[in-house]
C-alpha cells in the first residue's frame, strides 16, 4: 500500500517506522508544517534508537530500518486542501495531524485524490465508520472512505470490555483514563479554551471529559448505556494506564477468575492482549505494540459487586492498530475487486 501521511508528531514517526519495517506498507508522501530538517531531525533520532536511519535529500526523506529502505516526499503543509495526493498514487491517507475531525475538514483529502482516509483520533461528528481493530473490525465495508481508528484509551477500554462482557452480566462499567501528557497540552500554564487543559501538563494531574464511554458504546453494542468515564493527564510522557471499575448484576466474579480471563484473552490474540504478573510502571509500557497490557497484580474486588481492574497502553499500539485497518480496508478493495470481475 502506498500511504500518504498529514501530521508528522509522535503518532506520525511510529507509524513511518512500523510502516518501514512491515513490507506490505510504503510511505510516499509526507505532509507537515515544520520545516524538512527539523522533521528529518526528530526522525532520526527516533530511528536511531530502534537501530534505524534516516537522511534528507532535498524534499525527500529516505529512511532505513530492519534493512528496507523507504522514499517520502516531504510537504510543508497544513491541511488537507494544499497536500496534492494525487500526485503520489497514493491508495490511503493516515490524518495524523488530530486537528481535522470532522466530515467536512477531511473531505478535501478525497478531493484531492486520496481513495480514502484514516483518522488517527476519534471524530468530532459521525463520519462513515469509526473501527476498533479487536472489537468491531467485522463492521469495516469497502464503500467506507472517511473512517477512524478510534484512539488508544478507547481501544483499550473496548477491548477489556468486550472480554468482560462475553463472561459475566455486567450492570455497568466506570473508566478511568489515566494518561500521559500529549502535544496538545502546554507546558506552562497558558490561557487556552478550557480552564483545566489551561493548566501546565509538565506539573499538574488535570482531569478532562473524555468521549471514550459513547464510542465504546457504539463499537460494542453489549455495553450500551453501561459505560461512563473520565480521564487524567498526567505529567509522564508515555505509558498510559486503564483504570476500569466493573459492576456485576450478581456476586462478582473472583480476582483470580477474572485473570484467567485476560490470560485467555492473551494467550487467543497475543497481537492485541497481553497480561503480564510483573509488578511494571508506565516507563515499563514504553514499545508495548498491544492495545492491551492487562496488569494482573492489579485486579481487585471491591465489595460483593465490584472488580477493579488495571490495564496499560501506549502510543505505539495505537500506531500499530492503525496499520493493521489500513490492511483490514486492503483486503476488502482486493475482495471486492475479485467479486466484480
Amino acid at each position: 500500500m502506498r500511504l500518504g501521511m498529514m501530521g508528522f508528531g509522535l503518532v506520525g514517526r511510529q507509524l513511518y517506522r512500523l510502516a518501514l519495517e512491515d513490507e506490505r506498507f510504503e510511505v510516499v508522501a509526507i505532509s507537515d508544517i515544520g520545516r524538512p530538517e527539523i522533521l528529518h531531525h526528530l526522525l532520526a533520532r527516533s530511528l536511531a534508537r530502534h537501530g534505524g536511519a534516516a537522511r534528507l535529500q532535498g524534499n525527500h526523506l529516505l529512511g532505513e530500518f530492519a534493512g528496507r529502505r523507504s522514499k517520502a516526499r516531504l510537504m510543508q503543509a497544513g491541511r488537507p486542501a494544499e497536500a496534492p495526493w494525487d500526485l503520489f498514487g497514493v491508495d490511503l491517507v493516515i490524518d495524523a495531524a488530530g486537528r481535522f475531525r470532522t466530515l467536512e475538514g477531511l473531505r478535501p483529502h478525497l478531493d484531492n485524490g486520496a481513495p480514502r482516509v484514516i483518522l488517527s483520533t476519534l471524530p468530532a461528528e459521525d463520519i462513515d465508520r469509526v473501527v476498533l481493530v479487536g472489537v468491531n473490525q467485522a463492521s469495516a465495508a469497502a464503500a467506507d472512505r472517511i473512517v477512524s481508528a478510534g484512539s488508544a484509551s478507547t481501544t483499550a477500554a473496548a477491548l477489556a470490555l468486550k472480554v468482560v462482557v462475553n463472561a459475566f452480566p455486567l450492570v455497568h462499567a466506570s473508566i478511568t483514563s489515566v494518561h500521559a501528557y500529549t502535544s496538545d497540552q502546554s507546558l506552562q500554564d497558558y490561557a487556552g479554551p478550557d480552564y483545566r487543559r489551561s493548566r501546565s501538563g509538565a506539573e499538574n494531574i488535570i482531569p478532562n471529559d473524555t468521549p471514550a464511554p459513547r464510542w465504546v458504546e457504539r463499537a460494542l453494542p453489549e455495553a450500551k448505556g453501561k459505560v461512563s468515564g473520565f480521564a487524567l493527564n498526567v505529567p509522564v510522557p508515555a505509558g498510559s494506564l486503564l483504570d476500569l471499575t466493573l459492576a456485576f448484576a450478581d456476586a462478582a466474579p473472583s480476582t483470580e477468575a477474572v485473570n484467567d480471563l485476560f490470560r485467555a484473552a492473551a494467550a487467543e490474540a497475543p497481537e492485541l492482549i497481553g497480561a503480564t504478573e510483573d509488578p511494571i510502571v508506565s516507563s515499563d509500557v514504553k514499545g508495548c505494540r498491544q492495545s492491551l497490557l492487562v496488569d494482573l497484580k492489579g485486579t481487585l474486588k471491591a465489595g460483593e459487586r465490584l472488580v477493579k481492574l488495571l490495564a496499560w497502553h501506549e502510543s505505539l499500539g495505537h500506531a500499530r492498530r492503525i496499520l493493521d485497518l489500513a490492511a483490514l480496508y486492503a483486503a476488502l478493495d482486493a475482495q471486492q475487486a475479485r467479486e466484480a470481475s
